[in-house]
């Protein structure tokens, strides 16, 4: 108990970050005069009732976070997180006569939160303003971390920041430290990300949408979360060149955002395009893109013309984790669709705002398997594993071998859950693989022109259990499980 009371006073004062967030949705409903602001302020005041209880109840436990506090933190607050996200769904929706079940809603909040994408929520483009506000917004806090925003705005904490920042960081490579001070570096990583938001914002407006559309898809794109406002999601606008903008900023998205705050702290680019990563990442969006795009052309699905553009944009669309579509691709030929969902495991970086397993891993593990097939030749030749000019110690490729097994048995386990509730076997494999990955549309029943709605309530606790999983790596929650985690 005295390990978890200073993480849970931790979790006050990010409640009170996220309760000042919820003024988001608050203003959009003033804004559009939709007589709704009063549920907004229930929900704010809640939170910040729950904010003080925990900060000022517990400030006898305030300490220095160890590596342990930084795992069980990220844990509870994207497991808690959730359900005050859930409330103004809650209040609003009733209050409109389209009530939710705390399961949809809180469904509804662990995706958009993770970056998922998925929805239970039908006819979006009649939902108030505010809501699809705050459904969207909770994809862009999410997309780069609320535990790294904290790092980088409530410095005065009094908790170990790396903890923080370790525990929420994306990758195997969590430990390298851009600059000494790791609030420096949360600040920095934020910055780029405020940066690319408004510069996308921007350019979605100077493309044709409308100032509340430009912000929200803003927030589902340089987050790669996909929710969108529109049933239709991005094909509501039939517009080539918002397409090209959307897919220039998710291939900018699912690069590591600490390669940008690195280039334009030195005034160089060079060390950019010589990361292995980014250019194994920009190589299999493109290249899965154009593959996609010539097998529906040669199928006689499209002219040459409408191939490239709605097999390049659905392909980087889902193989980013984002979700955005522009058609039911369900109904391309079958390598397509399946292609795109396996794809979505590995195509974005670490350091990234995209789910999956990241691309970093996929090469240490193709490097590694490459120096085995050596060692079965020359068993005495000594090939260290290199990424770029840096040699990957050993201990980083256990990690790594370590996550594939456990990730494996995640979604394998999952699945077969999801089977013994007679769900088909197509539905239930990509349900979870969408959620794992935190990329939204599946297969079967749960395709771009359908959602999560289909569903039982059990299903949808499944598939929240992945998406969180996903979103914690499933390592972090793992050892939680473990004795040796709680032995002191």
């Amino acid at each position: 108990m005295s390990d978890v009371l200073p993480v849970m006073r931790v979790l006050g004062a990010l409640l009170a970050l996220f309760a000042v967030s919820m003024g988001v949705p608050l203003a959009a409903s003033l804004w559009a005069r939709e007589g709704l602001w009063q549920h907004y302020a229930t929900a704010i005041a809640v939170t910040s009732m729950a904010s003080a209880l925990l900060w000022g109840g517990l400030r006898e436990h305030k300490r220095e976070l160890l590596p342990r506090h930084g795992v069980m933190l990220v844990s509870v607050v994207w497991g808690i997180l959730p359900l005050f996200a859930a409330l103004p769904l809650l209040l609003v929706m009733h209050a409109i006569d389209r009530p939710l079940s705390f399961t949809h809603a809180y469904f509804e909040s662990v995706s958009g939160l993770t970056t998922t994408g998925a929805t239970v929520l039908a006819e979006l483009d009649r939902l108030p303003l505010s809501v699809n506000m705050w459904r969207t917004f909770m994809q862009w806090i999410g997309g780069m971390g609320i535990l790294i925003l904290a790092v980088a705005v409530l410095p005065l904490l009094g908790v170990g920041g790396s903890q923080l920042f370790k525990a929420e960081a994306a990758g195997p490579v969590k430990d390298t430290k851009l600059t000494p001070r790791m609030t420096e570096t949360a600040k920095g990583l934020w910055g780029v990300y405020v940066v690319f938001s408004l510069v996308c914002a921007l350019a979605f407006w100077l493309g044709g949408m409308t100032p509340p559309d430009a912000i929200m898809h803003m927030f589902a794109t340089v987050s790669l979360g996909g929710l969108s406002p529109h049933d239709a999601s991005f094909a509501y606008f039939e517009s080539p060149l918002l397409e090209t903008i959307a897919l220039v900023f998710m291939l900018c998205a699912s690069c590591n955002f600490a390669l940008y705050f690195i280039a334009l702290r030195k005034g160089n680019w060079r060390g950019f395009w010589r990361d292995p990563e980014m250019r194994a990442t920009i190589t299999a969006l493109l290249g899965g893109g154009l593959l996609v795009a010539l097998l529906l052309w040669a199928k006689g699905v499209y002219d040459p013309l409408q191939a490239l553009r709605h097999g390049m944009f659905n392909v980087v669309s889902v193989a980013t984790t984002t979700g955005f579509a522009t058609t039911d691709y369900l109904g391309w030929p079958v390598f397509a669709p399946v292609f795109m969902l396996l794809l979505s495991g590995v195509a974005t970086s670490a350091g990234s705002t995209g789910g999956g397993i990241k691309m970093v891993r996929m090469l240490i593990l193709l490097k590694q398997a490459r120096r085995e097939m050596t060692r079965i030749v020359h068993p005495r030749a000594v090939q260290p594993v290199r990424l770029g000019d840096r040699v990957v110690d050993n201990r980083m490729i256990f990690s790594v071998l370590a996550f594939m097994l456990v990730y494996g048995a995640t979604v394998i386990t999952l699945s077969m859950v999801l089977l013994l509730t007679d769900l088909d076997m197509v539905t239930a494999f990509s349900a979870v693989l969408a959620s794992v990955h935190c990329m939204g549309p599946g297969l079967g029943m749960l395709g771009p022109a359908s959602n999560f709605a289909v569903l039982t309530d059990f299903q949808l606790w499944v598939c929240t259990l992945a998406m969180l999983l996903g979103r914690l790596e499933i390592l972090s929650f793992m050892a939680l499980l473990t004795p040796a985690f709680w032995r002191r």
